[in-house]
């Protein structure tokens, strides 16, 4: 599966910090838990790289 595949999976996505620092991405769906933990320094990366795509995508035609 690619990224411009489509999905009939559902999942849920909560961020938050953790106790030990750390900035934790928890996703949960269809009897599977993924927690990733990131120090607040890739947190950053993350959230400028989801700002690009969040940009290109609104610049994308439908």
């Amino acid at each position: 599966m690619g990224i411009n595949d489509e999905s009939d999976i559902s999942a849920n996505l909560q961020i938050g910090p953790t106790d030990a620092g750390m900035v934790r991405l928890y996703v949960e769906g269809d009897g599977i838990e993924i927690p990733m933990d990131f120090e607040p320094d890739e947190a950053l990366e993350i959230a400028e790289e989801l700002r690009a795509a969040a940009a290109m995508a609104r610049k994308t035609k439908r």
